[in-house]
């Protein structure tokens, strides 16, 4: 993780036992589900995405789309819930997106999103939890 102080601290061990091995992995240590298997990859429901680690808001249902990636994807996230930071990694260069409240990994940003947006944001399943519309 990067040495920002967020709105939420806690220590490694704090979150990996509230969050569980395979959240942990994703959220902290920047790890990334199989693609296809997310909860969240095909929900068409009405409602809330927040951080599956500090359940702030992050993406209304109406910025979802499927992007035949296998991951769940967005073309826009709240104004201020998300922290963009450049990525090396992997050969490539790409924008990984943070939750702006703890720091926990979600995914990253492309720019070959199919709406006005222009954005993809691609978010994996386990990093988000859902709030129903009621």
């Amino acid at each position: 993780m990067n040495n920002k102080k967020y709105p939420i601290q806690k220590s490694e061990i704090e979150w990996k036992n509230q969050l569980g091995e395979e959240k942990y992995s994703v959220l902290r240590k920047k790890g990334t589900e199989r693609p296809f298997t997310g909860t969240y990859n095909l929900l068409a429901e009405e409602g809330t995405y927040t951080c599956g680690a500090c359940n702030i808001p992050l993406f209304v249902s109406n910025s979802k789309f499927d992007s035949g990636c296998g991951w769940p994807s967005f073309d826009e996230a709240i104004e201020g819930a998300v922290e963009y930071i450049k990525d090396k990694t992997l050969g490539m260069i790409r924008t990984e997106i943070l939750c702006s409240n703890c720091g926990s990994h979600l995914g990253h940003v492309f720019p070959d999103g199919p709406t006005e947006t222009g954005q993809r944001y691609c978010i994996n399943s386990v990093s988000l939890d859902f709030d129903k519309e009621k």
